[in-house]
């Protein structure tokens, strides 16, 4: 993955100093990051409910560190996200398990409760965030660009929002094969035997869950009805095309997925990345199975670290951390406000891949829906 975005909040003065207790490694913490007045981090809703932003960065560099999980450097541009928020405010970034799945976020959350090693905040895909949300896991907290963030992009009680996304893209290493596939219909062809892979299992992964969708969405589905993407893999597995293989950089670099269903900000991050090493890879988005969706960002409720974390996400939702999605092809959920007010990074926005129309997104119920339908019958689909 790689991407990055940040949003400016006012700044307030004449704070108090904050109090902070380090705990040791694995055990719960003692004390939460508080204000001399009693304010606490662990329950601040926004910044000014803190103090304002002075009080919040001031807090967050007194703990020094933020917990994350699953954020590969190489993903929408994460690698400069990361290094920016720790030059910016000298907070260390501990990343966990980067190749890690959302589902892999929500287990950790859940399994170290009451940790200081638990994951402060999440990065997840769409689907999982909401049933973070469900599960009482996210803590609201609203960024000073909350109202600027679309309604259909967040959750009204600020567990959490959309920060950056992109279109379910074909990739394909132009080297290896003669010619690439635009859309979900050519993958079906004999001549891609044993080359078809996706970004990860879509009953975990966000990107695979998406191509899951965006090949129904091609075969006569809807957001009502995954069931066509499903039979599309099914089909695609019994016909030899379908290969189990996971997709990475690493993979791809070896030539062992030589053709992904994947983001499509991950698919032109490829084409950048190994141009130098003689990869030819080609990025298509099919026509046939337009999907677009957003990975949301969200506050665990019991974070270790709750100051870090609230500022972490105003980082990410400035023009500063938006425009650094950008830089790593995506397409940030402020990208709206900021061509409005004239924050976006121009040069930026225009090497982003060529979509046209306006893209629709399935609704809570409908993704809900749609997860149940997989774990019941994903294991089937591509095993036989």
């Amino acid at each position: 993955m790689t991407s990055s975005v940040p949003r400016a909040a006012a700044l307030l003065s004449g704070l108090a100093a904050t109090a902070l207790v380090l705990t040791a490694c694995g055990s719960a913490p003692s004390a939460q990051t508080t204000t001399a007045d009693g304010r606490s981090a662990a329950t601040a809703t926004s910044a000014e409910d803190f103090g304002g932003m002075e009080a919040l960065v001031e807090a967050a560099r007194k703990e020094g560190t933020l917990n994350a999980i699953a954020l590969p450097r190489d993903w929408a541009n994460y690698g400069a996200v990361i290094d920016g928020f720790t030059e910016k405010y000298g907070i260390e970034v501990k990343v966990e398990n980067p190749d890690g799945s959302s589902q892999d976020e929500i287990n950790a959350v859940t399994s170290r409760k009451g940790q200081d090693r638990a994951p402060d905040v999440l990065d997840l895909g769409s689907s999982f965030a909401i049933s973070a949300a469900e599960q009482g896991l996210l803590a609201p907290y609203r960024v000073a660009a909350y109202d600027e963030i679309p309604d259909t992009q967040k959750d009204a009680e600020a567990r959490w929002y959309n920060d950056y996304g992109g279109y379910v893209s074909i990739g394909c290493d132009a080297n290896r094969v003669t010619t690439c596939p635009e859309t979900f219909e050519d993958l079906l062809k004999p001549v891609y035997e044993g080359q078809v892979s996706l970004n990860g299992n879509p009953t975990k992964s966000g990107s695979a869950f998406a191509g899951v969708f965006a090949a129904s969405l091609a075969n006569g589905g809807s957001f009502d009805d995954i069931q066509p993407g499903l039979d599309f893999f099914e089909k695609l597995r019994k016909n030899g095309n379908y290969t189990p293989v996971e997709a990475t950089p690493a993979t791809v670099e070896k030539g062992e997925t030589p053709i992904t269903i994947d983001w499509d900000y991950l698919n032109a991050g490829y084409a950048e990345e190994f141009r130098s090493k003689g990869v030819d890879w080609k990025v298509a988005i099919p026509e046939d199975g337009k999907f677009s969706q957003y990975y949301s960002q969200a506050i665990n409720k019991d974070a270790p670290h709750p100051a870090a974390a609230r500022l972490w996400q105003e980082y990410l939702y400035s023009p500063e951390g938006q425009n650094l999605w950008l830089a790593g092809y995506a397409r940030p959920a402020l990208l709206p406000a900021m061509e409005r007010d004239g924050t976006v990074d121009q040069r930026a926005a225009a090497k982003l891949p060529k979509v046209s129309g306006t893209p629709s997104f399935p609704t809570e119920a409908q993704q809900a829906e749609a997860k149940k339908v997989l774990a019941g019958g994903w294991a089937a689909a591509v095993a036989g």
